[in-house]
């Protein structure tokens, strides 16, 4: 058995937890809307039409903001048919995802779920094929309060007060071949920064995302944020970085390391702000929403869209079932999110029903939670107050694409109002089971309130409709404190949150 030993002291701080770092995303893609947060007829269906046991779970997950409406649809969509009468909306040919959208669920309706789930609403502009101007009838429509021709319109169509969406991303994923009205970096820089500008002219108090690269892959990665944040910095607040993690080859361990590589993301992306900050001598610092993040399996029969003049409503797309090694990757990258706190100031899990989710539906039927649920869940409730630096001491495990990288990852966080510490750990071992330490001399007569594991001898299980409880977060009895040093016992591909509090 391994054994590893993490040092906390309450003076070594990163920086605050941040509620936006547990941010999801609805995309008008596969059953994400429809028969996923929207279903009339549903049996929990409340009056606007929204389930309410997929409200339940979101509320449960501890979701803080959510995205919307793309991801790839937004650079195609019109927003403007989804509001109004839904009798008079048109339906569109989605080509991001070769679907058809009739434009049910639109801006009204997706406000109204976020008011029900108790979420923020994280809007995003259309900078494919449309700019400045139809950016501009969106904010009005949303957060002036009337007397103009697009708040009058929102109070015709019921909603009297404005929403007040305070996040906006401005466009998605540009620097991709795939995005309709792909631009290079000068040609979308320049864009975002007009864009930018003429916004905060309308409602100076948004907070303003531009386009990151969409992966640390794309040859543009580096110069893309260089030339964009060049032509945008003083007009943004956040620069966005888009990651997926998925296994391949059956490369057990190089997967499990998927957080090694999201730790160079915010290393890189921070590092080209901060040089562009300096080369053009900026007071403010731009920080990072890591806005769309997750596994995903897109070599999947399910990941790939309909084709030809086949365009369905809400086809099944993208439902990937995920794992027990799936979810222990979730609960690396959320430690990673933490542990990068001072530069990730907000974060969205993609996405957040039925398409590469932690929630799945059956359409007039049932829904559960996948794995991925429970750490994502756990780490929303218990990470409070501040993020603690922790020193870490590990063996390691040989990966292909990483490297040697620790077995252990941790990060703790410390709520001084409480007086609690909360550890969240992942033993990235394929094999080998690990002995954590804890030196808590900085934190004298804690001990251990609660302890959790997630973890099964067969990291492939999945969670079904018909089996979604067999295998969660069990208590780790092997949990103790002493002399303050606090031990326990991590299996081998295993994500744990073991909460220290006083007696």
């Amino acid at each position: 058995m391994h054994s590893a030993t993490l040092t906390l002291d309450p003076a070594f701080v990163v920086g605050p937890v941040r509620r936006r770092t547990f941010g999801t995303f609805v995309e008008h893609l596969g059953r994400c809307v429809y028969t996923g947060i929207y279903e009339p007829g549903h049996p929990t269906a409340d009056a606007d039409g929204f389930r309410g046991d997929v409200l339940e779970l979101t509320r449960e997950l501890g979701v803080s903001t959510v995205r919307y409406p793309g991801g790839n649809f937004v650079s195609g969509y019109r927003w403007e048919d989804g509001v109004g009468p839904v009798e008079d909306r048109p339906t569109r040919l989605d080509l991001a995802w070769h679907s058809s959208d009739p434009n049910t669920v639109g801006v009204d309706e997706f406000l109204r779920w976020s008011k029900a789930s108790g979420t923020e609403p994280m809007m995003a502009v259309n900078l494919g094929t449309r700019g400045v101007q139809e950016a501009l009838d969106l904010l009005e429509y949303c957060n002036v309060p009337g007397g103009s021709f697009w708040s009058d319109k929102r109070r015709a169509n019921g909603a009297a007060d404005p929403y007040r969406v305070k996040m906006w991303c401005l466009g998605n994923e540009m620097d991709g071949p795939w995005q309709i009205g792909h631009k290079t970096a000068e040609e979308y820089g320049r864009l975002a920064a007009e864009t930018a500008r003429a916004m905060r002219m309308m409602d100076p108090n948004i907070e303003l995302v531009v386009c990151g690269s969409s992966s640390s892959a794309m040859p543009t990665f580096g110069e893309w944020e260089r030339v964009v944040l060049s032509e945008a910095y003083e007009h943004v607040d956040h620069v966005s970085a888009h990651a997926y993690y998925w296994e391949e080859d059956g490369d057990l361990a190089s997967f499990l390391a998927s957080a090694v590589d999201m730790d160079h993301f915010v290393e890189s992306v921070a590092a080209t702000a901060d040089a562009v900050r300096a080369a053009g001598k900026h007071t403010k610092r731009i920080n990072i929403s890591f806005d769309e993040w997750n596994v995903w399996y897109q070599q999947r029969a399910e990941s790939r869209p309909p084709t030809d003049d086949d365009w369905p409503v809400a086809p099944v797309l993208l439902e990937d079932r995920y794992n027990v090694a799936d979810a222990v990757v979730v609960g690396n990258l959320l430690i990673s999110l933490l542990r990068n706190t001072h530069r990730v100031h907000a974060a969205s899990l993609a996405q957040l029903v039925n398409v590469i989710a932690p929630i799945m539906t059956e359409p007039g039927g049932r829904a559960w939670r996948q794995t991925t649920f429970h750490p994502f869940a756990l780490t929303s409730k218990h990470a409070a107050g501040e993020v603690l630096r922790v020193a870490v001491e590990s063996p390691v495990q040989e990966t292909t694409r990483f490297g040697d990288v620790p077995v252990l990852d941790a990060v703790a966080t410390h709520d001084a109002e409480t007086g609690e510490v909360v550890i969240f750990a992942v033993n990235r071992s394929v094999t080998e089971a690990v002995t954590l330490d804890v030196d808590l001399r900085g934190f004298p007569g804690l001990q251990v309130v609660e302890a959790l594991t997630l973890a099964n001898p067969d990291h492939t299980w999945q969670a079904t409709a018909d089996d979604a409880t067999s295998v969660l977060p069990q208590v780790n009895t092997t949990a103790k404190v002493a002399d303050d040093r606090a031990r326990a016992e991590l299996p081998p591909v295993s994500w744990s949150v073991v909460r220290l509090g006083r007696a």
